[in-house]
């Protein structure tokens, strides 16, 4: 996929290092295989360029993502494995191992599937007039993977109460519960341009090895986790970053920082 182009429904715009995955998918931008098969193509080459120091992924201001389409449901059945469960949980994984660091842009409503697609970020700006929530429950569905990874960010009891009642959630809230980092008084994608560039200044190895250890301490034990970060500060040192950093404080200029990849 090219950049600035639209590959049916999301379209890519890179700017220097950072790029954005716009949902292209109809005013709700509804979570359907097409959009699946799609988002998953854009973020493997993604995946792949070393330039790349963060991603925004945003909907419209209609809606983020407004989950995914009631009506497919039926046809779903003893099917829904293969047809869809497998395919989007495979989707969601990849947008969440992505190397560099990954801000979703929320203008408008995210919900149920949509809200899963965020969470697999790892930063959330919401806009003030935006709600997200996991409402699968009033449809007697499940938001299997939001559950997940909604846990882990809010805590156990916190997000048994969203899963339990369905509820929808407005800015002050999401902010409160831990479920977005920031607000933004006007523009979602503004605010997370500004945000996005900020962590593109800074060292993009750093901010590569500095995800996978967030996630380790979450997924390993505290001792396997700590030497993954000795071994990660010995790439720090290996590499030429710090050197540039270094050089730039004495010399009280911005550091100059390569590719993203210098491992």
């Amino acid at each position: 996929m090219a950049e600035g182009t639209t590959a049916g429904t999301v379209r890519l715009r890179i700017d220097g290092p950072v790029a954005e995955l716009g949902l292209d998918a109809g005013r709700l931008n509804l979570v359907t295989r097409a959009l699946l098969r799609d988002l998953g193509a854009a973020v493997t080459a993604l995946a792949a360029d070393p330039a790349i120091r963060c991603l925004i992924l945003h909907g419209g201001p209609a809606a983020f993502c407004a989950g995914s389409d009631i009506r497919e449901f039926s046809a779903l059945g003893a099917n829904a494995s293969e047809d869809k469960i497998l395919f989007e949980d495979h989707v969601l994984r990849q947008v969440a191992a992505l190397p560099f660091p990954t801000i979703a842009a929320i203008d408008g409503p995210a919900l149920g599937g949509g809200f899963e697609l965020a969470l697999a970020c790892d930063l959330r700006v919401l806009a003030e007039s935006a709600k997200v929530g996991l409402p699968e429950s009033r449809l007697g569905g499940l938001a299997a993977s939001g559950a997940v990874r909604l846990a882990r960010l809010v805590g156990p009891a916190r997000a048994k109460e969203i899963l339990f009642t369905g509820m929808i959630l407005d800015c002050d809230s999401a902010l409160a519960w831990g479920l977005v980092n920031r607000v933004a008084a006007g523009s979602a994608l503004q605010a997370a341009r500004e945000l996005a560039a900020e962590i593109a200044q800074r060292g993009p190895l750093s901010n590569r090895l500095a995800k996978t250890l967030v996630d380790a301490a979450l997924d390993l034990p505290v001792d396997a986790a700590l030497s993954r970060g000795n071994a990660a500060q010995q790439k720090i040192f290996d590499g030429e970053d710090l050197r540039e950093g270094a050089a730039a404080f004495f010399a009280k200029r911005a550091p100059v920082f390569g590719p993203g990849a210098r491992d």
